[in-house]
């Protein structure tokens, strides 16, 4: 009787009513124009000072002023050049190291010991020594970015190769494979994954330190920008700079998340969630 109530009750496509929910999109879009209603009524209704906290129209009538520069797009092109070169870099150097050092049990057990200290050292303690070396140059903000990347990738790959299976592992070396044939065939297919997630995650670090490097540092950049529109008292245009680096980021998480799909097509997490 009961189970019979419940089948009444939820619905069995034929007669009975279901609950659908709005898509995730569409649940996004209404959170973010919640979002953009608040940061519009808040500083109109008085409860924080527009010096502070423009109006939303303010920051996007801001925003069109930025866009009709073309300081603004050589900035944006700045930022996005120093962001893919570090990445690309510390992805390249993430992978190798980590496959080297993980491959090999004697030296993965002698830097064990390195990784684990230089790897908690904030990047932004190395601005000091970047300054030094390259002043205010795009090259100041790569070495922040090159060495926070970094590590999301290396310790990542260093997981991925030590969950290769063992058996497997033994079966190519009983077969006398070659170094390169055992990471191709056995050590890579259960690595990519891990190599996946450390690339996302290495994409996110890359772009928060290629901002903040151009914040602090001054090389050239939306950082920099912002930099100048806070001091220069430019308040809805520094808001409208934010917005950008926002949604520049909002894209490279939607990017980065299409390669990993595209990548791990043959991956049963990634077909799971094609299917369902």
């Amino acid at each position: 009787m009961t189970a019979a109530v419940t089948a009444d009750a939820v619905g069995d496509g034929r007669g009975g009513r279901r609950h659908r929910t709005a898509p995730g999109w569409l649940l996004g879009l209404a959170g973010l124009a919640g979002l953009m209603a608040l940061a519009e009524a808040v500083p109109r209704a008085g409860l924080v000072k527009e010096r502070f906290l423009p109006p939303f129209s303010d920051m996007v009538s801001a925003l069109a002023d930025e866009a009709g520069t073309g300081a603004f797009w050589r900035a944006l092109l700045e930022t996005l050049r120093g962001w893919a070169i570090g990445l690309a870099v510390a992805t390249a150097a993430g992978v190798v190291l980590g496959v080297v050092i993980g491959g090999l049990p004697p030296v993965r057990a002698a830097m064990a010991s390195t990784i684990e200290f230089l790897r908690p050292i904030p990047s932004v303690a190395l601005i000091p020594l970047a300054v030094l070396l390259y002043g205010t140059t795009m090259r100041a903000t790569l070495l922040l970015v090159v060495y926070a990347s970094f590590w999301q990738v290396l310790v990542q790959v260093l997981y991925g190769v030590r969950d290769v299976d063992p058996v497997a592992r033994e079966t190519a070396r009983s077969y006398r494979f070659r170094a390169l044939t055992q990471v191709r065939t056995v050590l890579w297919p259960t690595a990519l994954p891990y190599v996946m997630t450390g690339f996302r995650l290495a994409a996110a670090v890359a772009l928060i330190l290629e901002i903040t490097g151009e914040l602090v540092i001054g090389s050239p950049g939306l950082g920099k920008r912002i930099a100048v529109a806070q001091s220069s008292g430019a308040v809805a245009s520094m808001y409208a700079l934010v917005i950008v680096v926002g949604l520049i980021g909002v894209v490279v998480n939607v990017i980065v998340r299409a390669v990993e799909r595209r990548v791990l097509r043959w991956h049963p997490s990634v077909r799971r969630e094609v299917v369902s």
